[in-house]
């Protein structure tokens, strides 16, 4: 005599908590995500009466000079040598690149325009210079 079995194994995945589920793992990594901001070096900018944003951060590189004549080109300290080729790389790589330069307003002038020759010579024209907006008096 055979018996059959009231209850059937059935192979189905529940899948009536998958939404629960993955709304819960967005949620954390939203939560838990961390956006970049550049550092680069401690730089003091100097103050100016009207200022306009960039276009794109897309397109730009950032150049930090410090005042002790440091130089830091998205987030590396590079030498004033190599200056040259790191831009020059870069703008081979896009050619709609744009230079924020953030100087330290203590910076010297011969410093800023060693940077300008070296930009020159990579062929990175389109500068931008960083500063604040001064306190209105």
């Amino acid at each position: 005599m055979k018996f059959s079995s009231k209850t059937k194994v059935s192979g189905e995945i529940p899948t009536s908590s998958m939404p629960d589920i993955i709304f819960m793992l967005l949620i954390f990594f939203m939560v838990t995500t961390v956006l970049r901001e550049y550092e680069g070096l401690n730089v003091f900018l100097p103050q100016a009466r009207k200022i306009e944003r960039l276009e794109s951060k897309r397109h730009t590189a950032h150049i930090f000079i410090s005042k002790d004549g440091m130089i830091s080109i998205d987030d590396k300290i590079i030498p004033m040598d190599n200056v040259k080729h790191v831009m020059y790389d870069k703008r081979v790589a896009d050619p709609q690149l744009t230079v924020s330069l953030k100087a330290d307003r203590e910076a010297s002038m011969e410093l800023i325009s060693d940077m300008h020759n070296e930009l020159r010579e990579a062929d990175a024209l389109k500068i931008n210079y960083s500063s604040k907006v001064a306190a209105p008096s």
